[in-house]
């Protein structure tokens, strides 16, 4: 005597025969209402058999999407996203009243049959055709289920989808054979957990706690009768069904199943009646989902979280695999935000720079030594109305960025770096005339030498008429004269330079190669505030850079288990030596103390940092740090068009903007918030004597020189200003010096490359 199975059903033998006796007399009916006639079926029974035995014997059963939650570094949570809302429940934590009412108007004999009910398909077929509407479904829960798993598995694309969808035989027939498996692997319960984990209820919601939340924001596991059976109502047709848009409608179709929970004895028909009579009952919560819907202002960081995920090829292998690792879902993310940083960022920036403004500001911090981001905020949220953006202005453009804004004197460190490394004295002196020449020749990488002009050769000057020299390297820093660090450069060579911004983690936002131009001494090259603060990161952490990390943990849960995936580490190596990155903390202490930084000082720990302001003021930065946090600010039109005079920020008139008037006290203000209660550390720094004899007094100390270059068509690597890059149209600026005709050996790319000058 055939096996018979102890959920009621048939043997998988007696299944398939049962299958293939139905499809050559009633082809159409066991196919299901929506198929064509038996006349055009064109199925054989010899047919049906190979067709069937053709077939992979086990069905895959992708993991169910569900959505990931991101965390901070103490583990309060920032956002959740997903490709499908869905939380996957067991069996246990879904109401009784919602387990009834599914099976009674979608399958009510499901405890009685197997894979395919020839009886419940007729039953049907005759119900509604008296009815003159689909009151009961003509497929068991199984073959549901089996095709909700086809539809899972084409995840978004919408061909796999129609395939996994569309009403033909051979979809039907593999179809009935994987429910066939399914009932003899999973058994009636798990069918029944799974089924009502996977189904779509609309709005959005996926699986039926994602429903419950979404319509009546309770869990699954309270749903009273009414309740779940409105939910089972919507699984037919979740459009035609919304109760959100159609509460009409939706009404008739609950009414449906309360009558059917009756008929089939799941409750009486008092109970019926009184439900019926009951009002829909909705509490809706909206969808939330995605970044737009971060805390503390941490879209942007959300953001950047995200496309780390899908870059690093520690999630995967290709993109597609991270795509579809993080479509899948189900994560817990602990990120290395540090929540009293990130609200220190978005207090500070909401107090000097309005989303209104003209110019817009993004400021990062990153911990020195780990290379962790603490923070990530702007003053244009994250969103697309008005003054708001989805564009990260803190990060490259392969991470969701900007082209970047040239970070103007805040490079002049990195050249002091190199110079020191390479063993210059501390206390350098220079000439720094008001105004000069470039130097030429000057070396560069691979045995290349840039030229000047012979015959008109280009010139650069100093903020103020006043800042005339000699200088050493400690006035030069503190008062940012460009004719030093010029000097400088061309003293020890570009290429060294390069290097040590190649060490330090200093790239282009737009991913393009540094220029082997002596400009960028003057910050000519667009780069990130996450870029600047974690270079900024390697001086005080003496000498080691460590690449930036976003990601602490990650966690994945697939069906019932959770495991740990793999994370990207930070990478640290020396840049330079401590001797280096202490001497020149030192050079930076005396910008916040006796130079251009004196507003962004804090109030009560050791600091250093290093003011800049471009070309025309389309950009101005302070970029800084105390031995346990380093932060960069920018401010800017992130279009690159409006200029920094004349114009009002965060409610203050500026005829000018200085790196170290409007970005400095937003810098003071975010490390005084995200620095309370942190131990109070000082630096390593060393003795770096006098190289003047004399007393040249301060100079203009809110004042600092003037980092010639703009972004686009620019002579000799951006010194003078071309069209702006971004996509701006400014027209070109007038410089204080002719320019020789012919002079240029080429345009810049819109981005600052501006590889003027020539190679010998």
């Amino acid at each position: 005597m055939p096996k018979k199975r102890s959920g009621g059903g048939l043997s998988p033998t007696q299944q398939a025969a049962k299958f293939l006796g139905v499809s050559v007399l009633a082809g159409a009916v066991l196919a299901g209402i929506a198929l064509p006639a038996v006349g055009a079926l064109g199925l054989a029974a010899k047919g049906s058999v190979e067709s069937f035995d053709e077939l992979p014997a086990n069905m895959k059963t992708p993991p169910l999407s569900q959505r990931t939650t991101i965390l901070d570094a103490d583990g309060g949570q920032i956002a959740t996203v997903y490709s499908r809302d869905r939380t996957v429940v067991p069996l246990k934590d879904i109401s009784p009243y919602m387990q009834k009412a599914i099976v009674a108007i979608e399958d009510s004999r499901f405890y009685q049959h197997g894979a395919v009910d020839l009886k419940g398909v007729l039953r049907a077929l005759n119900k509604n055709a008296r009815s003159g509407e689909v009151a009961q479904g003509a497929s068991t829960l199984t073959q549901q289920y089996v095709k909700n798993v086809f539809v899972e598995e084409a995840g978004d694309d919408p061909t796999k989808v129609a395939q996994a969808t569309q009403q033909t035989i051979g979809r039907k027939i593999r179809e009935l054979k994987y429910a066939i498996q399914v009932e003899e692997e999973l058994g009636k319960k798990k069918i029944l957990e799974n089924y009502l984990n996977i189904t779509f209820f609309g709005q959005q919601a996926y699986g039926v706690e994602a429903a419950a939340q979404r319509y009546f924001s309770k869990s699954a596991k309270d749903l009273n009768v009414q309740e779940a059976a409105l939910l089972a109502g919507i699984v037919q047709s979740p459009s035609r069904y919304d109760p959100v848009n159609d509460g009409a409608e939706a009404t008739k179709r609950r009414n449906i199943v309360l009558r059917r929970m009756a008929e089939v004895g799941d409750i009486s028909r008092a109970q019926a009646a009184e439900a019926m009579k009951a009002p829909l009952g909705l509490k809706v919560s909206k969808p939330r989902n995605g970044c737009i819907t971060a805390t503390k202002g941490a879209g942007f960081f959300c953001d950047y979280v995200r496309e780390v995920f899908l870059n690093d090829p520690v999630f995967g292998k290709t993109k597609e695999e991270r795509a579809k690792v993080w479509n899948q879902g189900g994560l817990t993310i602990r990120t290395t935000m540090d929540p009293q940083a990130q609200d220190a960022a978005q207090a500070s920036i909401k107090d000097h720079v309005y989303k209104s403004d003209d110019v817009a500001t993004a400021a990062t911090l990153v911990q020195p030594g780990t290379g962790k981001v603490l923070a990530m905020g702007q003053s244009r949220p994250y969103g697309f109305g008005k003054n708001e953006t989805q564009i990260n202005l803190s990060v490259d453009q392969s991470m969701g960025g900007g082209m970047g804004y040239q970070p103007g004197s805040t490079f002049k460190p990195i050249v002091a770096a190199a110079a020191l490394e390479g063993g210059m004295p501390a206390n350098k002196v220079y000439s720094s005339p008001y105004q000069m020449a470039y130097p030429s020749p000057v070396s560069a990488c691979d045995g290349k030498t840039w030229k000047n002009s012979r015959t008109n050769p280009a010139r650069l000057e100093n903020e103020n008429e006043s800042e005339v020299g000699p200088y050493d390297m400690k006035e030069a820093t503190a008062k940012s004269v460009n004719t030093y660090y010029v000097q400088m450069i061309s003293d020890i060579g570009i290429c060294p330079v390069t290097t040590m911004a190649k060490k330090m983690g200093v790239v282009r936002a737009d991913g393009d190669k540094m220029p082997q131009v002596p400009s960028i001494a003057l910050g000519t090259q667009e780069m990130s505030p996450l870029t600047m603060a974690n270079a900024y990161a390697t001086f005080a952490s003496r000498g080691m850079h460590c690449t930036p990390v976003a990601i602490e943990s990650v966690t994945q849960r697939v069906g019932d288990q959770t495991k740990s995936l793999p994370v990207p580490k930070s990478t640290c190596s020396r840049a330079m030596s401590e001797k280096t990155a202490d001497t020149v903390n030192a050079l930076l202490r005396g910008v916040v103390e006796d130079g251009t930084g004196k507003k962004a000082g804090l109030d009560s720990r050791p600091s250093a940092g290093k003011t800049g302001t471009t070309d025309e003021r389309y950009a101005a930065w302070f970029v800084g740090y105390t031995p346990n946090m380093a932060g960069a600010v920018w401010v800017g039109d992130p279009a690159h068009k409006r200029k920094m005079t004349n114009i009002t920020i965060g409610g203050r008139s500026y005829d000018k903007v200085f790196g170290g008037e409007v970005p400095g006290p937003i810098w003071g203000d975010m490390m005084n918030g995200a620095l309370e209660g942190k131990p109070v550390e000082d630096f390593n720094t060393v003795h770096i004597p006098d190289g003047v004899d004399r007393d040249r007094g301060d100079g203009n100390g809110d004042d600092e020189g003037r980092d010639d270059g703009d972004n686009g068509n620019g002579l000799i690597g951006g010194l003078v200003g071309g069209n702006n890059g971004g996509g701006g149209d400014q027209p070109f600026p007038t410089p204080s010096f002719s320019i020789p005709e012919g002079f240029f050996r080429g345009q810049g790319n819109g981005g600052g490359n501006g590889n003027g000058g020539r190679f010998g």
